[in-house]
């Protein structure tokens, strides 16, 4: 009988092993993904940590990412990725139509901002659309708070919906309890480069596990420093996965995610008279009213209105029948302005 006690640390819970136990081959065992390279990661087995050899990309068994649970043989090889409870996906960087996993299997995740510079509303709605997008439980974080001038809290609470918006400061430990306390599970920092997710790390984990560098003094941008996704178990029970700054965060096929995140807005728009209603200037706009009201602001329609597009264009390259309604459209279009020019050339 395999002794499961060294996986404790990783994850493995009796919720985990309900779930898996079944679907382990015969002559293997257990693992999770701490950190990945080409062909080989680092993984957590009942037998303590080890280095086991990936499998082909073209195999059935690919792309697999910090936090995947696994199986590993006897000789430390990757057989199988079980089913991930939950996954942090966007738009792949290369720009082919395929999404890219960033964390998987997790419970919580902390959007981090510098709260030292600009806070960048938009990207935070961008960050909590994937995160709520993964079925995990997003918590934003304003970092550096005893270096800031002025914290926005307000600001940040507005544009985050069913989200907890904390301040916090890995190095006066300000702010830490709370967010230790709220910590569930598998927890995973996003957030850009400079924005002191190595930091906050190494504090909530009481050492110095990760590099950390400063950030350039004119622009408050960091340098990437952590290059990366790596699991480490918490003192207090729990996980944690510290990723590479991200620059860009496009979405993948996160309609839910972006519903989550505006359902400020979706509420309003429920209430419109229109069913299609743009929110341009229709009669009976109960979103447009919010607007000249001040309840809802013109930047945060603007936000949502962007990510929706984007959004149904990823879906488009990835969905065919999305596609070809979208290629149907553009047909039409061009030919109503094609009969448009014969019309007008034949009244000339």
């Amino acid at each position: 009988m395999v002794d499961h006690d060294l996986l404790v640390p990783y994850g493995w819970t009796e919720a985990v092993s309900a779930r898996y136990s079944s679907m382990i081959e015969d002559g293997c065992v257990p693992a999770r993904v701490i950190r990945m390279d080409r062909s080989e990661c680092d993984v957590a087995t009942p037998n303590g940590l080890a280095r086991a050899r990936c499998p082909r990309s073209d195999s059935e068994v690919s792309g697999l990412c910090t936090g995947d649970w696994v199986t590993v043989d006897a000789t430390s090889a990757v057989r199988r990725l079980l089913p991930r409870r939950s996954a942090i996906v966007r738009s792949s960087v290369s720009g082919r139509s395929q999404g890219q996993v960033l964390a998987a299997n997790v419970d919580t995740v902390l959007i981090c901002t510098a709260a030292d510079g600009d806070v960048d509303l938009g990207r935070i709605e961008r960050m909590l659309a994937l995160a709520w997008e993964s079925n995990a439980q997003p918590i934003v974080l304003l970092t550096k708070a005893d270096a800031a001038d002025d914290l926005p809290l307000d600001e940040v609470r507005a544009v985050a919906p069913g989200a907890a918006v904390l301040e916090v400061s890995a190095n006066t430990g300000s702010g830490l309890d709370v967010l230790t306390a709220m910590l569930d599970g598998t927890v995973a920092l996003l957030g850009p480069s400079g924005a002191g997710k190595s930091t906050l790390a190494n504090a909530l984990l009481g050492a110095e596990i990760f590099a950390t560098n400063p950030v350039r003094d004119a622009d408050k941008k960091g340098r990437h420093t952590t290059v990366h996704r790596e699991l480490r178990p918490l003192p207090g029970g729990g996980t944690l996965i510290d990723t590479p700054g991200l620059r860009g965060i496009g979405l993948w096929d996160a309609t839910e995610g972006i519903e989550k995140t505006f359902s400020d807005i979706e509420s309003l728009a429920a209430r419109c008279r229109f069913g299609d209603c743009a929110h341009r200037g229709e009669p009976g706009c109960a979103v447009r009213e919010a607007i000249d009201s001040g309840e809802l602001t013109q930047r945060r329609l603007d936000s949502y209105d962007k990510l929706a597009r984007e959004n149904e264009w990823m879906r488009a390259r990835t969905d065919k029948r999305l596609q070809a309604e979208r290629q149907r459209a553009w047909r039409d279009i061009t030919k109503q302005h094609r009969k448009m020019f014969r019309e007008r050339n034949s009244r000339r």
